[in-house]
């Protein structure tokens, strides 16, 4: 699939999408307005799933990532993007629920709850992803789905890849499974076991999966070294094309926001902080919004760089709001005011004009003449819509 886009000429699209719990409603928003443009140009049935190469996504992105790519009976994508928020306000309440006291044996007292078990115990998610995903594994998918996770007995990353498949049995794990995993962000939800069966030879391979997050919350680098492997293992095939460059490429990365101007913490107070207080501290986890913000924004400094050393920085529309107050920043904020809040602020990002990051202070900066990330998103679609048709015609 990727081989013969390359071969053709033509550039390889690619979603990506953060991890960020509930914030997930933020890419969730604007995927609906992109495929409501798809659509507009292609007619009623045209779905996100027709148009990228590769999807990518991590924790609530990798779900996103997921449900957008997994076939029905009939072989077209389980959801819409117009109704990933509708499934955020159904199920995050049930996911993260507010009142976690349930989630908790009555012998442990309040104070400790916190401390000495995962705040949420996970069992909604995991039905949840059993009763939608079922059986459906990854080489299922109706394009190339990657899905970072971390597992905690190898202390390795594990990515998940509709591609890799090809390898062998034992990396064609379900879906459902894949979801729970990438989703286990610590201090959070539980870490997930499953193991894998290969039915031809009888070997088995066990995973103990925590959040991606840890180790690419922006999967977008993970999905760009994909596509070079993909290129390296095939080099027989392609004497004449030039290692691939960002020209080749168009490259849509979406993220859940973040709290970066409310400066909330400082090191006059984390000089402070033991274990503890580093694992939990005020309603939040210090080390975890570390190691998610670290790893995004490392991630959008390599991916600008790669874009603008080609000249063709447009190829690559990195969108993120990194506004958030401290509230809304909050994973598991699934608090019905809360979800909306959010919603309106994909809607607002719509409207605000296309920024890049500024790779001295990480803040976005405005990009000049790029308008938009409606109007960025609207021609975006366009070059989707006519790299599709040509693909079409050729084959």
């Amino acid at each position: 699939m990727i081989t013969n886009t390359i071969a053709k000429g033509k550039k390889i699209a690619v979603l990506s999408i953060d991890g960020g719990g509930v914030r997930g409603i933020i890419p969730g928003t604007i995927l609906a307005f992109l495929e409501s443009q798809l659509q507009d140009l292609d007619g009623p049935k045209a779905r996100i799933a027709d148009y990228f190469d590769i999807v990518s996504g991590t924790s609530t992105g990798g779900l996103i990532a997921t449900m957008l790519t997994a076939p029905d009976k009939d072989r077209r994508p389980i959801f819409a993007a117009k109704d990933m928020n509708k499934f955020y306000f159904k199920h995050c309440p049930e996911i993260f629920p507010q009142d976690s006291c349930k989630n908790f044996p009555r012998s442990v007292t309040s104070p400790l709850r916190k401390w000495v078990r995962p705040m949420y115990d996970g069992k909604y998610m995991r039905t949840l992803t059993n009763r939608i995903l079922g059986e459906i594994t990854i080489k299922d998918t109706l394009t190339n789905l990657i899905i970072p996770t971390f597992d905690v007995k190898r202390l390795q990353p594990v990515i998940f890849s509709t591609n890799d498949v090809k390898k062998g049995a034992l990396k064609n794990a379900r879906l459902a499974d894949i979801c729970v995993g990438t989703s286990a962000a610590p201090t959070y939800l539980p870490a997930h076991h499953f193991v894998t069966k290969d039915s031809t030879t009888g070997d088995t391979c066990s995973f103990d999966l925590i959040d991606g997050g840890v180790a690419a919350n922006d999967p977008t680098l993970v999905a760009i070294s994909h596509i070079l492997n993909e290129i390296l293992k095939h080099n027989a095939e392609f004497d004449d094309i030039k290692p691939i460059d960002s020209r080749q490429m168009l490259v849509l990365s979406l993220g859940t926001g973040e709290a970066k101007r409310a400066m909330y913490y400082c090191a006059r107070n984390a000089s402070k902080w033991g274990r503890l207080k580093w694992a939990y501290n005020g309603g939040r986890a210090p080390m975890l919004d570390v190691f998610l913000d670290a790893s995004s924004d490392m991630v959008d400094f390599h991916v600008s760089a790669f874009f603008q050393s080609s000249k063709c920085k447009a190829n690559y529309l990195r969108i993120q709001d990194d506004t958030l107050s401290i509230d809304a920043a909050k994973v598991d904020n699934s608090t019905e005011e809360n979800m909306k809040r959010l919603e309106e602020i994909g809607m607002k990002l719509l409207k605000e004009a296309v920024s890049r990051v500024d790779l001295d202070t990480g803040r976005f900066r405005k990009s000049e003449g790029e308008g938009n990330n409606e109007e960025a998103l609207v021609r975006f679609a366009k070059q989707l819509s006519d790299r599709r048709k040509l693909h079409i015609l050729g084959e």
